[in-house]
């Protein structure tokens, strides 16, 4: 299609409303489809972080005995979001 003016290429002939509608909502969807895949991966590192807490405090203490958490926060390698 040739547009003879910006005003018409956002109206895309008298499409506008349901084109721009969609985009708008696809770019919504994609832009919360990222964050949830991050707040998944941040809650997959934190149970895995309290898994590893969790061994490495049966380990170190005899059975029977009453401890508390070692680290209380995820390990350095992981605190910027990536493994290194």
């Amino acid at each position: 299609m040739i547009w003879q003016s910006a005003s018409e290429f956002w109206a895309m002939g008298g499409y506008g409303v349901y084109v721009w509608g969609s985009m708008g909502v696809s770019a919504a969807l994609l832009a919360l489809e990222v964050w949830l895949a991050r707040m998944g991966r941040s809650q997959a590192l934190d149970a895995v972080c309290e898994a590893m807490d969790a061994q490495a405090l049966d380990a170190q203490t005899p059975s029977g005995a009453v401890t508390t958490p070692v680290v209380a926060s995820r390990p350095p390698h992981f605190s910027q979001g990536t493994a290194t």
